[in-house]
Parts: C-alpha cells; sequence; structure tokens
C-alpha cells in the first residue's frame, strides 16, 4: 500500500513538473517574441524552445530562388510570382491577427508608391486564409495598402522554410533571387534599405507594362496578360 502511494505521488510531482515546464518555456518563447517584435504563429511556439537562438534566426532562403508560385487575390484572380519577372518584389507574409504586421503594411504601401519608378511590387500574402476574406479584406483597408492581397495554401509557406514567426519578408531581386530575408518587425529605415538592395541587385531590366485592377474594391497595380 505504501508502495502504492509513493508511486501516485512520484508520478502527480512528475505531472506538475512537466505543467510547468512547458508553461516555463512558452513564457520564454512569447518573451523572446515580444523582444524581436514578432508575434508566433499559433501551435509553432515549440520550434523556437526547441532551437537555438542562432539556429532559429538564421536565415534559410537567402541567396536562393525564391520558389514559385500562383495564388488568389480575395475577388478570384490569379497572381503568380512569374507574373513579376525581371522586377524587384518583396514577398511578405502577414495575418490579421499579427500586431506588427499592421505596423509595417502602412510603411510598405509607402513604399511601394515610392519606388513604383523602379519596378517595386509588393505582394502581402495572408497565412491565416481560416479567417475569411472579409477580415482580410477589412485589415488591408484599414491599412491603407493597395498592393496586391494573396490567399495562402499551405503550400507556399512549406516553400519559403515554413512559418513560425510573423511577420516574415523575402525581399527578391530582378533574377528571382532572395537578397534579404526578415523575421519580425524591423525599423522603418532597414525596411527602405532592404527594399533599396534588392533594387540594386540583379541588374537593370526594363519594367513591363502595367494596368490597373481591382481587389476586394481596393485598387493595385498588376501586369497585364501581354506583359507576361
Amino acid at each position: 500500500m505504501v508502495l502504492v502511494v509513493a508511486m501516485m505521488v512520484v508520478g502527480i510531482s512528475l505531472m506538475l513538473w512537466a505543467g510547468w515546464h512547458n508553461l516555463r518555456e512558452r513564457k520564454l518563447a512569447m518573451q523572446k517574441a515580444q523582444e524581436s517584435k514578432i508575434e508566433l504563429i499559433p501551435g509553432k511556439a515549440g520550434s523556437m524552445d526547441q532551437s537555438s537562438g542562432s539556429e532559429a534566426e538564421a536565415p534559410k532562403m537567402e541567396g536562393k530562388i525564391a520558389p514559385a508560385f500562383t495564388l488568389t487575390t480575395l475577388d478570384g484572380k490569379k497572381v503568380s510570382l512569374a507574373d513579376f519577372k525581371g522586377r524587384p518584389v518583396l514577398v511578405n507574409f502577414w495575418a490579421t491577427w499579427c500586431g506588427p504586421c499592421k505596423i509595417e503594411m502602412p510603411w510598405f504601401e509607402q513604399f511601394h508608391k515610392q519606388y513604383a519608378a523602379q519596378g517595386l511590387e509588393i505582394l502581402g500574402l495572408a497565412d491565416d486564409v481560416d479567417a475569411g476574406k472579409d477580415a482580410i479584406a477589412k485589415v488591408a483597408t484599414k491599412t491603407g495598402v493597395t498592393y496586391p492581397i494573396l490567399l495562402t495554401d499551405g503550400n507556399v509557406q512549406k516553400a519559403y522554410g515554413g512559418l513560425d514567426v510573423l511577420p516574415m519578408s523575402f525581399y527578391v531581386d530582378r533574377n528571382g533571387v532572395v537578397v534579404v530575408e526578415t523575421a519580425g518587425l524591423g525599423p522603418k529605415d532597414d525596411i527602405e534599405a532592404n527594399i533599396k538592395k534588392t533594387i540594386a541587385s540583379g541588374g537593370s531590366a526594363s519594367l513591363p507594362v502595367s494596368g490597373n485592377v481591382q481587389v476586394a474594391g481596393v485598387g493595385v497595380t498588376a501586369v497585364t496578360a501581354g506583359a507576361r
């Protein structure tokens, strides 16, 4: 009887310790995210907990060809990364629940207009498609973005190395190479510096003819079929 009670006490103690350990790891992950101005994607914080800081933050895609994708806009139009071949492109993963994402989106819009003459295009890839098109469109409208907002399909996230945090941005030069990869919300000046670096990389190229389309009631610039 004494042995049974002792085993029960040990079992309960182990359960309590495991619960405390998991809570501590979660708090550490949240603290790290807050310091880095990132948001942990629900259910994926463990990958940060189990990795060293250098491994978790090491860029996975820099120097590689940006994976191709074809996704739909909020109103059902197909948009491919290949549509912008020969142009610098900023591929930004974001979500409706991501606070830092909403801070940088107006900055992206400003730079989208400021560097339009240099051919810059920005694609906002919504990670939380399950939030619904209305919720995604509401955030896009509230933040004032007019660049294309695309609905992710689960595969594009994996192609870009898997996403554990948001926002995640990939700066793709005219040759389709990822020259800069960033995680979290950086200073506005750093974002502009990354855009300038991307524009300068890969040499110059003539810009395709563009036209105006509408994405969920918001005007955006998209490449016409004849320019592809």
